[in-house]
């Protein structure tokens, strides 16, 4: 492992470890410049698994557990970081920020609930989300956040499931404003 590398925090989405193998489209590119470590955001959550519906799993994260997970996050994490969080692994860490992680930027993909965050954000962020995702926020959002918002498209709220569009954003990290200061490879 170099530790020359800045650490990236890879968040999941709601589904967690179990259904994570679309992870494997983005680890070759990311791996170029970044030290990878993934959470997944039941388990920081305390997200029970025995009801694995995206109905229970979904209630389980507006009841408590992305305030669970954002908290533990927060308190796990000491060094600054840059993360990149997948549908509610974005409302993770937007919280966790506000709770005293040191987050060198952010890259959110398809985090659907940040559409209801209000208050400017205080540090770099890259938002990624599909044309057909239905609860994508409008710019006017993103402008009061302080966040870029980069809508794909053709891109459904899984785009970062599918290969083609998940090595697309890979690269697009890679080149961002939030990680020009990176060591080359």
């Amino acid at each position: 492992m170099n530790n020359s590398k800045p650490r990236l925090i890879i968040l999941s989405d709601l589904w967690g470890r179990e259904r994570s193998g679309w992870l494997d489209f983005y680890a070759p590119v990311l791996d170029q410049k970044f030290r990878c470590e993934y959470f997944d955001c039941c388990e920081l959550g305390d997200v029970r698994k025995d009801d694995y519906t995206q109905e229970a799993l979904h209630r389980q994260f507006v009841d408590g557990g992305i305030e669970r997970a954002a908290k533990k996050l927060s308190e796990t994490v000491t060094e600054k970081v840059y993360v990149l969080a997948f549908s509610v692994g974005g409302a993770v860490a937007w919280r966790s920020v506000f709770l005293g992680l040191d987050c060198a930027g952010l890259f959110a993909v398809s985090s659907t609930r940040l559409r209801y965050e209000k208050e400017l954000f205080p540090v770099k962020t890259s938002l990624y989300f599909g044309s057909e995702d239905p609860y994508c926020p409008d710019e006017d959002w993103a402008e009061r956040t302080g966040t870029s918002l980069r809508v794909i498209s053709g891109g459904g709220h899984a785009l970062y499931m599918e290969e083609k569009f998940a090595s697309k954003i890979a690269e697009e990290i890679l080149e961002a404003d939030l990680v020009g200061d990176l060591p080359k490879a």
